[in-house]
């Protein structure tokens, strides 16, 4: 049978790319290398799947590493609205969260999983063969022709989505083949780093912290005194040997590179955001007066929570059963300025067994953003993580996989 399109990989944007080019009549062949496609988007969102937010384009953009505007166009066919529809005329609930997020309303990924494979096992121009690994590309005369499977078959095609994905969650099928091929094919690939992420620190962790959650805090990164990162207002966790949750994830799309290339960074967590440092030293002198003769180390509940009280006492050199009305003036003042500024040393982040995506990949430059075909080789495609963007954690990432997808599978 000959193939209008081959379409490599059937995470969410090459699903999304055969499901567009079906629709349209073409006869689409789908490899995927497991026994199972969409292995990474049903356990996406801690199986949940966060596939998009309903912020409009502008305030969108901010969120999305390289260079955001290449997926204007992209976006202007196909963004947060097109793709809700889109669901939800195959079915499936959606529901808007905080933060804009939107998720499958039963909570399940399978569900989002199910709405695309269903469609494209349905359709008689779709064939489906799992199992399948694609060792190169073909070309002729800069024309893509045809893919060459690991078991030396060649099938041949001018049409080719390329959607393998980046090298996060590895158990899913992601091994950055992608990466490889489009090296083979004169391409530019931005060397890949994990990214959201959880990030390793220097100091110990005390064990009554591990797991535990803050809540309404805001993470700064600074690399030699100069801010490079500040979070939104949010959560975040403690775990054996550094920090994780929402906001340090975001955080790491700015710390990766630094971190890999040697830099010296910081992180400061600021446990009372909504306070400036005047306001915080003017509650804190009406508690010290309120409770003058209880011990420092029983008022910190104050301020704290009881968990954080072994990482803090430590820190602020203040003698613990120290009476609160002997609190001097620098003393007080030090406790404002741990309060607003926790610092950690940071020495790495976590691998990519847990990194949720992959920064980096094949440079834009080379990929028309009206199509996603390569500039390099004609009726080649690349879509999703496999290209130079990501994004913070809200549902971008996946906006971006169905957005390149389906602006490939329109093109082809």
């Amino acid at each position: 049978m000959e193939y209008d399109v081959i379409v490599v990989g059937g995470g969410a944007s090459g699903l999304m790319a055969a499901v567009t080019a079906a629709g349209r009549g073409k006869r689409v062949l789908l490899l995927e290398k497991m026994d199972q496609a969409g292995r990474k988007l049903r356990i996406t969102g801690k199986g949940r799947c966060n596939l998009t937010n309903t912020s409009p384009l502008r305030d969108t953009l901010p969120h999305i590493g390289s260079d955001a505007r290449f997926l204007r166009n992209a976006y202007g066919r196909f963004f947060n609205r097109e793709l809700m529809d889109f669901f939800e005329q195959r079915g499936v609930e959606l529901t808007v969260e905080r933060g804009n997020r939107v998720f499958p309303a039963r909570g399940k990924a399978l569900d989002i999983f199910l709405a695309l494979i269903n469609e494209l096992e349905q359709n008689p121009n779709v064939t489906i063969r799992k199992h399948t690994t694609v060792k190169s590309i073909e070309t002729f005369e800069g024309q893509a022709t045809a893919v060459v499977l690991e078991r030396g078959e060649r099938i041949a095609c001018r049409h080719i989505v390329l959607a393998t994905g980046g090298l996060s969650y590895p158990t899913t099928g992601s091994t950055g083949a992608g990466y490889r091929m489009a090296r083979e094919l004169g391409h530019t690939v931005v060397e890949p780093v994990p990214s959201l992420v959880a990030l390793k620190c220097q100091e110990k962790i005390p064990d009554e912290l591990i797991g535990f959650l803050l809540k309404n805090v805001q993470l700064s990164l600074f690399s030699s005194q100069s801010s490079i990162f500040n979070s939104s207002i949010g959560e975040m966790t403690f775990v054996q040997d550094g920090l994780a949750g929402p906001i340090v994830l975001s955080a790491s799309r700015m710390a990766t590179r630094p971190l890999q290339s040697g830099q010296a960074l910081s992180a400061r967590l600021d446990l009372k955001p909504g306070l400036t440092p005047e306001q915080l030293d003017r509650r804190l002198q009406a508690d010290i007066d309120q409770n003058g003769k209880r011990i420092f180390n029983d008022a910190l509940r104050l301020w704290l929570p009881a968990e954080l009280i072994p990482l803090a006492l430590p820190q602020l050199h203040i003698e613990y059963y120290k009476r609160l009305h002997q609190i001097t003036g620098d003393e007080r003042r030090r406790l404002g300025r741990w309060l607003k500024g926790v610092e950690f040393t940071l020495s790495g982040t976590h691998d990519w067994n847990e990194a949720i995506v992959t920064q980096g990949g094949v440079s834009l430059s080379e990929v028309n953003p009206k199509t996603m075909e390569s500039r390099l080789v004609k009726g080649l495609y690349l879509v999703g993580e496999l290209l130079d963007l990501d994004a913070d954690t809200g549902g971008y990432n996946l906006q971006i996989a169905f957005s390149t997808g389906h602006a490939a599978g329109e093109a082809v």
